[in-house]
């Protein structure tokens, strides 16, 4: 019999602008506009023995708020490691930002509530 899996998450939102080069919608979307975005990050695995825990949600928090911090209330073009300031972009910043320091990392899901946008990148089980 496999052990169980566990999904421990977290959700956090910032405010940010940007611009955005598309062919439909182009012209708003071009200009500088903003928007809530509300993000989750997820890690999976095992508890350890010890702890009980996938990770110290203490450390969790400070990680995210690490990533939060460098999002909230910036023009996004401007951020490095971003490029283009889509949904599917700023998951893979926010995954890139934490593999490192939380190696449960399983999922960044990024949504944008008032337009009912929404992107997850998760990680591959191979």
């Amino acid at each position: 019999m496999t052990s169980p899996t566990y999904e421990l998450s977290q959700r956090f939102y910032f405010e940010a602008a940007h611009s955005l080069d598309r062919e439909i919608d182009a012209e708003p979307s071009r200009r500088i506009h903003g928007h809530t975005y509300h993000a989750e990050v997820a890690l999976a695995g095992a508890p350890s023995p010890r702890s009980g825990m996938i990770t110290d949600l203490g450390e969790f928090r400070r990680e995210l708020e690490r990533v939060r911090e460098a999002l909230d209330h910036r023009f996004l073009d401007e951020v490095e490691g971003i490029g283009p300031a889509t949904l599917e972009n700023l998951c893979a910043y926010i995954y890139d930002q934490l593999k490192d320091t939380l190696p449960a990392l399983s999922q960044v899901a990024i949504e944008r509530p008032a337009s009912g946008d929404k992107c997850v990148l998760r990680r591959s089980s191979v």
